[in-house]
């Protein structure tokens, strides 16, 4: 089996998964922008449009589990490009689209042919890279993929001056096409490491330690996503009254910002790990300061309304510090379904989230083209009360049995399971990794 050097990996594999990664978040956040002209064109209400927005979040979610099962069998590369080509022909369908069921339809397709995008670059890192530098480098695939959240703002607005959203989609298709071909022809084979029948979901669903930090990171992560994917753009226009200007300067500085914090997060857990502490302390930091900036909005804090948002948009790069849990518990042969089984929980709420949202706001009539804040006020905080459910799971165990629960994933299930999985092959047995730290500049 053939060495890469480190920049022949990193052209070869983190970048074609990093693109995949960035069309996953473009897709996500595009119809924040393009809010106003679907409720034109295709005569969409709130209920409509949270729902069709939402469904990506819906498809997304309920694919992940056969995903990273997928991944763990057939490796990233040939999952990945398949699914990219199911987006390509569902951005074609939402183009053409003139009403509400083709459209979603066309949104549950993209929705499942980018479900692969994160946890297919995770995976990748996980079979190429060093384990040491899994974190940092799940930080930057995470900051190059939230870049499509930055494209989604003020340069897509820019294009939809010339062209219409329809044209706008066309180009995306052909985009997402292009991507799964490169990632097919261009990155290189790598032999799975086999499971056996015992390494199964039940190792990953039975496990305390995953119980404890899954429902802080999704109520978190999937309301962000929520948040900036949608409604952030009527809570701007309604509540503090924005132009449409106004409104894109707004969406791009959340866009960078959470661009900004992938990388923040990837380094942040790099460096506590070295130094002894786990990526829990900064799920929980991230947490805590979420609460306090979705309280702010809610009450209206004399603040200006791009601090809380800022925090709003980062936090939906909390994945790292999530994702980095899973790695550091779970082994390597059990990757994509761990990953997978605490992506369906993001997107999942994240579904719930959006669609919830749009429901209570329906209850309150449009007054002057606008709805009245108490609506945005009482759906906000239903999100922030389960977020401090959450929050007090997260902390309820006392610290003698935290400390029990840290340790590896054996001691947590019955000792045949991982006796199994581990007689298989260590990890340095079947990954070939490059240089050490001693040997290259990363």
């Amino acid at each position: 089996m053939q060495i890469y050097r480190p920049w022949s990996l990193i052209a070869r594999v983190f970048l074609p998964f990093a693109a995949g990664c960035y069309l996953s978040y473009l897709f996500r956040t595009i119809n924040a922008l393009i809010a106003t002209h679907l409720s034109s064109d295709a005569e969409l209400g709130t209920a409509d449009l949270g729902l069709l927005t939402s469904v990506y979040f819906f498809v997304f979610a309920a694919a992940q589990i056969p995903i990273g099962i997928l991944l763990d069998r057939f490796g990233p590369r040939r999952v990945q490009s398949a699914l990219l080509l199911l987006a390509a022909g569902g951005a074609v369908l939402f183009a053409v689209s003139t009403g509400f069921l083709s459209l979603l339809i066309a949104r549950a397709m993209i929705g499942l042919g980018v479900a692969a995008s994160l946890t297919a670059g995770l995976k990748s890192v996980i079979l190429w890279f060093p384990r040491e530098r899994g974190g940092l480098l799940n930080g930057y695939l995470v900051m190059l993929g939230s870049l499509g959240a930055v494209t989604a703002t003020a340069p897509a607005e820019h294009l939809l001056t010339w062209i219409g959203w329809r044209q706008l989609f066309a180009i995306l298709a052909i985009a997402t096409a292009a991507t799964a071909i490169l990632i097919y022809v261009v990155v290189p084979d790598r032999a799975v490491p086999p499971t056996t029948g015992r390494a199964t979901l039940r190792s990953v669903f039975g496990d305390r330690r995953f119980w404890r930090m899954a429902p802080l990171s999704a109520t978190c992560v999937g309301s962000s996503w929520s948040l900036q994917g949608l409604w952030a753009s009527p809570w701007l226009t309604d509540v503090e009254g924005l132009d449409r200007a106004s409104l894109v300067r707004q969406l791009l500085t959340m866009s960078i910002v959470l661009s900004c914090g992938a990388w923040l997060f990837g380094t942040t857990v790099h460096y506590i790990k070295r130094r002894g502490l786990g990526p829990e302390t900064v799920l929980a930091m991230v947490a805590i300061l979420f609460v306090a900036a979705e309280l702010a909005l809610i009450l209206r804090a004399p603040v200006p309304s791009i601090v809380p948002w800022s925090v709003v948009a980062v936090v939906g790069t909390t994945t790292v510090a999530s994702f980095a849990v899973i790695a550091d518990h779970f082994p390597p042969e059990l990757a994509g379904r761990a990953n997978g089984a605490l992506n369906l929980l993001h997107f999942g709420w994240a579904f719930l989230a959006q669609f919830g949202t749009g429901l209570i706001l329906e209850q309150w009539s449009v007054n002057g083209g606008h709805r009245p804040v108490q609506a945005y006020q009482i759906a906000f905080s239903l999100n922030v009360a389960i977020q401090i459910a959450a929050l007090l799971w997260f902390a309820l165990p006392p610290g003698r049995d935290l400390a029990s629960q840290t340790r590896p994933i054996p001691s947590l299930v019955p000792a045949d399971v991982f006796d199994d999985v581990e007689s298989i092959s260590s990890y340095e047995d079947w990954v070939i990794l490059p240089p050490s730290e001693d040997d290259v500049a990363w």
